[in-house]
């Protein structure tokens, strides 16, 4: 038993090791962003579902933060400030699949093919999802939900909502070029971190025990390896499914995904998987009690349907040009530890991050990180 908690967290801390700084370097980039591009205006930009709201939805939320929290906040906030319910929809999709730290770790963690596979998926996903919102819904069902959006139910990162949507002064040279604009940056980098330290230490403390402790012939009965063919179906149905049982998301599913990958799951599969991360529990929670329950149980299935969906296409798409990794043996779950550049920019960002905390704490950011929590104005 020993030796297995050990390998468990010796798997866990190579993992982090290897994630550093790639994680910190996404979270400055968002922050950065964050401060540099105004969305105040952003409920005015998705005023409907066509085409050209729809890439403003995905621009925007490929520029925001990755935690999945706060893309459903945000997305609440345009909602109820008028923007189009399907834009808003999309934004979400868009906020925990697009952005920059997602594409840096899957690199690191699994392979370039899989962060090609997660862009392009993500545009499927939107596709499958518009199509759906334009077939299904009914009227009444949509306007319930946006009349609940409305009312004064609390949920998680409001704050973050209403700050990542106010108003921004000046342009963006000068945000960047001011002592007030990098204290900003100082807040939301840190910010970043608070709100995916959690998911992220989960991720990789489950990847780590199932990596160290479930046999691997048990991952190719779980993923019918010995059946090719049935085994496509299979797993792109089951990804969304273990994400669901998995309670992590955004980036923190990305260690378990490797695990995943490792023990069998097709290519299809780990995709359907890493998109699943807006049907968590928690998260369906949350929709229901922003938009009721009926519309909950709606979104569960047209996120499910686009994201198995997504995983589909994505595996027959790599297969045919060829690109699908051949090899399920990831060696990022396994290593020692000793000085590469990994290790030199992992202390870089280290350095980074020290000082972006020390000006956060000195400019009163603990106090502002108290009000994430609040509901945001009307």
């Amino acid at each position: 038993m020993a030796v297995h908690i050990w390998s468990a967290l010796e798997m866990f801390l190579y993992m982090l090791w290897s994630i550093f700084w790639g994680l910190s370097l996404g979270f400055l980039f968002s922050a950065i962003i964050e401060v540099a591009i105004s969305k105040d205006q952003m409920s005015s930009l998705l005023p409907d579902s066509r085409g050209k709201s729809l890439f403003t939805a995905m621009s925007l939320g490929a520029i925001s933060s990755s935690c999945s929290y706060a893309a459903v906040a945000i997305a609440r906030s345009i909602v109820r400030k008028g923007g189009d319910f399907t834009s808003a929809m999309v934004f979400q999709l868009a906020a925990t699949n697009l952005v920059l730290e997602l594409v840096i770790l899957m690199w690191l963690l699994l392979s370039w093919q899989f962060a090609v596979a997660e862009f392009a998926g993500s545009f499927i996903m939107a596709a499958i999802l518009v199509a759906l919102f334009h077939v299904f819904p009914g009227h009444d069902l949509k306007e319930n939900a946006i009349r609940q959006a409305k009312s004064d139910i609390r949920g998680p990162m409001e704050g973050h909502a209403a700050m990542s949507v106010g108003k921004r002064e000046g342009g963006w040279k000068d945000r960047l070029s001011s002592r007030k604009g990098w204290i900003a940056v100082s807040h939301y980098f840190v910010m970043n971190w608070s709100m995916l330290w959690k998911d992220i230490g989960v991720g990789l403390l489950i990847a780590g025990i199932l990596g160290a402790w479930v046999p691997k012939d048990v991952w190719s009965m779980l993923f019918l390896v010995g059946h090719p063919h049935l085994a496509t179906v299979w797993n792109i149905l089951l990804g969304p499914l273990i994400a669901i049982l998995s309670f992590t998301c955004s980036v923190g599913n990305i260690p378990l995904a490797v695990i995943l990958w490792n023990g069998g799951l097709s290519f299809g599969g780990v995709a359907a998987f890493i998109f699943a991360d807006l049907i968590i529990p928690p998260i369906l929670n949350i929709y229901r009690k922003y938009y009721g329950f009926k519309m909950a149980a709606y979104l569960f299935v047209v996120f499910y349907i686009a994201m198995a969906g997504a995983g589909a296409l994505v595996q027959i798409i790599f297969s045919f040009f060829g690109l699908i990794p051949q090899h399920h043996n990831m060696a990022v779950v396994q290593g020692n530890f000793h000085l590469n550049y990994t290790s030199i920019l992992d202390i870089i960002f280290f350095l980074i991050s020290f000082i972006l905390i020390v000006i956060f704490i000195k400019t009163g950011g603990p106090s502002m990180m108290k009000m994430m929590n609040k509901p945001s104005d009307k």
